[in-house]
């Protein structure tokens, strides 16, 4: 899958897509992950990506037109086929794993990176596929949103884990489940034990554990109304 990320600050995304599992995908070439610089689209000498907003109000919005040059380069346009276009915006639709799945089935996927007061409507209304947002609050810009995307989504692809397996036993592999509790060595620290069913080796018997657990944990975050019926992860 090809990522494409527009920002007035690219390098923001260097350090986080430059190790780990997100590092390996892109040298194995499941995954590759391109940044662009909004700026180097104005037409002006101060490369201006904001101004003030009509009907006056506080804060600077960014403008409309270097973004469409922006995207007019890279070559993409709302409704291409195997390519969805997103800006990142606190009214956005909420980003969760099941968009991730979503998302995870295209080619491609542009990602607009939003600053200052917000970005021109007419972004939204003309030129992008969807706004996504990442939870109700408000950050300083979209690029933490826009690695969240990329993360969640790149996981879900084909080789891009270690193990396949583990993406169906996390935490919202299923709806809303949570994930059952996980350790490891050593056994015992500070008085502090593993589960004995976990030692016992006993396939079953753990399985039923992981899911009477798992349902717990869904209950305790969500309710009641929100608990999924039981079911094995076989």
């Amino acid at each position: 899958m090809r990522f494409d990320l527009l920002s007035i600050f690219p390098e923001s995304f260097e350090s986080y897509f430059s190790i780990s599992i997100l590092r390996r995908a892109q040298e194995a070439g499941r995954i590759t992950i391109t940044t662009h610089d909004i700026r180097t689209f104005t037409n002006d000498k101060h490369q201006k990506t904001d101004d003030t907003p009509y009907g006056g109000g506080a804060g600077m919005v960014m403008k409309i037109e270097p973004i469409d040059r922006a995207l007019e380069a890279i070559q993409v346009k709302p409704g291409t086929p195997g390519t969805r276009i997103l800006l990142l915006s606190a009214k956005g639709r909420r980003f969760d794993q099941a968009k991730a799945r979503e998302l995870a089935t295209y080619e491609r996927l542009v990602l607009i990176s939003g600053r200052y007061e917000g970005v021109d409507e007419r972004v939204a209304e003309h030129l992008i596929d969807e706004e996504i947002s990442v939870g109700d609050f408000v950050l300083t810009g979209g690029e933490i949103g826009s690695m969240v995307v990329v993360d969640a989504v790149a996981r879900l692809l084909p080789g891009v884990l270690g193990n396949d397996e583990s993406v169906t036993l996390e935490s919202f592999s299923v709806g809303e489940t949570v994930e059952f509790p996980q350790y490891t060595k050593p056994e015992n620290y500070r008085d502090w034990s593993v589960p004995p069913v976990l030692l016992t080796g006993h396939h079953g018997e753990i399985e039923a554990w992981r899911t009477a657990r798992s349902e717990q944990n869904t209950q305790k975050r969500y309710g009641q109304k929100h608990l999924p019926p039981a079911t094995s992860r076989e």
